[in-house]
C-alpha cells in the first residue's frame, strides 16, 4: 500500500512519542541489529533514544529531543492540541486554577529595588499595612535588591507554603522610615472578572478575561452585586477572552437560560454525543443580556455567545469571533509535563460547529485569521464571508452561520482611533504603565483627595502630564515621537493606568469604557434606540 508523503512525518512522530513514553528498559548487551527486530516500533524508538543517551559520541539533551518530537506530533494534529513542558506547568496551572499562595502585591523592580505598585485588596500585605510605593528591602533577613537579582528569584522568596509567615523590611519613601511587617501567606486570586459596575441605572457591566476554575464564583458574586444595585440588564464583555474551561462557560450560560434549554453538545471521534442543558438555578433568566465579542473572543467565550444566540436570548454585539470549536483535555505525561489534546468538537444548540477549517495545516489556519483583517471584515460587516451550506435557523427564525466563529447580531467596527501602531507599541512594552508609576513615585499625596468614583468621573489628565510622557519616551527610546494625532488617546490611557495603580479592582476598564464605541452601542440598544 502506498503511503502518502504528507503523512510520513505524522506516523514517525506518533511512533517516536509512543516509544519515548511507553517503551521498555534497554539491554545494552543486545547486538545493534536486534534494534530493528524487536516486536514493536515503540520498543525500537525507545531503544534509539536510549542509545543516543548512553552511546552517542557527544552529550545530547534527550529531554529536548522528546520535547521537539512531541511538539512536532501535535503540530500535525490540529492548531489547539498543545504540549506544556514541566517548567511551565506551575504557571499554567495557577492561571487556570485562579489563585496561588503568596503575599498579595503587584510590584516593579525600580532602581534595583522591589517597589510595590499596589497591594491586592484584603490580601495579606494589605491587611499587614503595606502600601503602594513601599520598597521591600529584605525577605526574612535576605536582601532582595541589586542589579543581579531576577524576578523569578524574588517571586520564589515571596511565595511559600499556605499559612507560613514571612518578615519583610520595607522602606517607606514618603516618610523616610523603615518598617518591619510580618505577613502570613495566603491564597491570592488571579482574578478573571476584570470589572463589574453599573453603566446606567439599570444596565450592569461585567468583564471576564478568561474562564478559569474560579471564574463562575467571581462572576456570580459580581452579578449578585449588580442586581442589588438595580441591574435588570447586563453587558457581558468577552472581548479578547481566549476561553478556558468548558464547564465554567456552561455555568455562566445557565444563569441566563431557562431550565431544559440546550447549551451545547459535544461529539468525539467515536460519534458519542453528550448534551448539556440549562438547569433551574439561573438568576438572570428574565433579564436582558448583551454579549460583547470581537475577533479575539474564542472557545468558551464562543460557547456563551453561541448558546445564547441559538436560544434567541439577548443580543450579541461586536465583531465575528475567533472560530475555535474544539475541546481539549489535559493529560499527564508522567514527568511533570502534560499535553492538552483535542478529544471532541462542540456544537451550538442549532447544531453548528464554529471551528475554522485547519485541513490545510496550522500555518494556513492562522493565515486565514489574518486574511479576515486584510479583507476589512473588522471595519465593514458586509466583508464577512459566510457559506450558505453552513446556514442554520434558531427557534424564532433567525439565520445564523457555522464554520468560522460567531457572527454578532449587531456589528460594531474596530475603533481606528484606538488602533494606532505607535500607541499599541507603547502599550505592549508597558511604557505607559511605567511612566504612570514614576509619576506617582514623585508625590502620591497629589491623588489622596480623590475617591475612586470621583477620580473616574472627574479627574482630568493635564497637558503637562501628557507632554511629560512624550519626553519620557524620547529619553527612554532615544528617538523622537510626537503624539499630536492621538493626544486624547494618550491622556485616556494615562488616566486608566493611574486609576488601576491607585484603586485597582476594575478601575482601568471603567476609565477606558468611557469612550468605548461598543459600550456606547450597548447603551444605545438598552435605551431602545434603533
Amino acid at each position: 500500500m502506498q503511503i502518502k508523503r504528507k503523512y510520513i512525518p505524522l506516523i514517525i512522530g506518533v511512533a517516536i512519542a509512543a516509544g519515548i513514553f511507553l517503551g521498555g528498559k534497554l539491554n545494552f548487551y543486545d547486538s545493534s541489529d536486534r534494534l530493528f527486530t524487536s516486536n514493536s516500533k515503540k520498543d525500537k524508538l525507545n531503544r534509539l533514544i536510549d542509545y543516543i543517551d548512553y552511546e552517542y559520541v557527544d552529550d545530547v539533551n534527550t529531554d529536548s529531543i522528546v520535547d521537539v518530537t512531541v511538539n512536532g506530533i501535535l503540530e500535525n494534529l490540529d492548531p489547539h492540541s498543545v504540549y506544556i513542558p514541566k517548567e511551565d506547568m506551575q504557571r499554567v496551572t495557577e492561571n487556570m486554577k485562579g489563585d496561588f499562595v503568596g503575599i498579595g502585591i503587584n510590584f516593579y523592580t525600580y532602581h534595583d529595588t522591589i517597589t510595590v505598585i499596589r497591594t491586592i485588596k484584603d490580601g495579606p500585605s494589605d491587611k499587614a499595612g503595606i502600601k503602594g510605593g513601599d520598597r521591600i528591602i529584605t525577605v526574612n533577613g535576605d536582601s532582595i535588591f541589586g542589579k543581579d537579582i531576577q524576578n523569578d528569584e524574588i517571586i520564589n522568596k515571596l511565595k511559600g507554603e499556605l499559612g507560613s509567615k514571612v518578615t519583610l523590611r520595607v522602606y517607606r519613601k514618603e516618610e523616610g522610615k523603615y518598617y518591619d511587617f510580618k505577613v502570613k501567606r495566603s491564597h491570592i486570586p488571579l482574578v478573571s472578572v476584570d470589572a463589574a459596575y453599573m453603566l446606567t441605572d439599570h444596565l450592569g457591566y461585567i468583564k471576564i478575561n478568561r474562564f478559569a476554575e474560579s471564574t463562575y464564583k467571581e462572576f456570580k458574586a459580581a452579578l449578585d452585586k449588580l442586581r442589588d444595585e438595580g441591574a435588570t440588564e447586563l453587558a457581558l464583555d468577552l472581548r479578547d477572552n481566549p476561553g478556558g474551561f468548558l464547564g465554567v462557560a456552561e455555568q455562566i450560560v445557565d444563569e441566563f437560560l431557562e431550565d431544559g434549554k440546550l447549551i451545547l453538545f459535544t461529539k468525539n471521534k467515536r460519534g458519542n454525543i453528550e448534551k448539556n442543558y440549562a438547569t433551574k438555578k439561573g438568576d438572570f433568566e428574565s433579564g436582558q443580556i448583551y454579549v460583547l465579542i470581537n475577533e479575539n473572543s474564542a472557545s468558551a467565550s464562543e460557547i456563551v455567545a453561541g448558546a445564547l444566540q441559538d436560544n434567541d436570548k439577548g443580543v450579541i454585539v461586536g465583531r465575528r469571533s475567533y472560530g475555535k470549536g474544539l475541546v481539549q483535555r489535559e493529560m499527564d505525561l508522567g514527568d511533570g509535563s502534560a499535553v492538552r489534546l483535542t478529544v471532541s468538537r462542540y456544537y451550538t444548540p442549532t447544531g453548528r460547529s464554529i471551528q475554522r477549517s485547519y485541513s490545510h495545516g496550522n500555518r494556513d489556519y492562522y493565515d486565514e485569521y489574518l486574511e479576515r483583517i486584510r479583507r476589512g471584515e473588522l471595519l465593514e460587516e458586509d466583508k464577512i464571508e459566510v457559506a450558505d451550506s453552513l446556514k442554520f435557523t434558531t427557534p424564532k427564525g433567525k439565520i445564523v452561520y457555522g464554520g468560522g466563529g460567531i457572527i454578532p447580531d449587531v456589528f460594531v467596527p474596530l475603533d481606528m482611533s484606538m488602533e494606532n501602531e505607535t500607541l499599541n507599541f507603547l502599550l505592549n512594552r508597558g511604557l505607559l504603565n511605567f511612566y504612570v508609576f514614576e509619576e506617582l513615585e514623585k508625590d502620591r499625596s497629589l491623588y489622596q483627595q480623590y475617591s475612586r468614583e470621583e477620580f473616574v468621573d472627574d479627574f482630568v489628565v493635564s497637558n503637562e502630564l501628557a507632554s511629560g510622557f512624550q519626553e519620557f519616551i524620547n529619553r527612554r527610546l532615544e528617538t523622537k515621537i510626537t503624539f499630536v494625532a492621538y493626544h486624547d488617546e494618550i491622556k485616556q490611557y494615562i488616566k486608566a493606568f493611574l486609576a488601576e495603580q491607585l484603586f485597582g479592582n476594575g478601575a482601568y476598564r471603567e476609565v477606558l469604557n468611557q469612550s468605548d464605541i461598543m459600550i456606547e452601542e450597548v447603551e444605545r440598544l438598552s435605551n431602545g434606540e434603533d
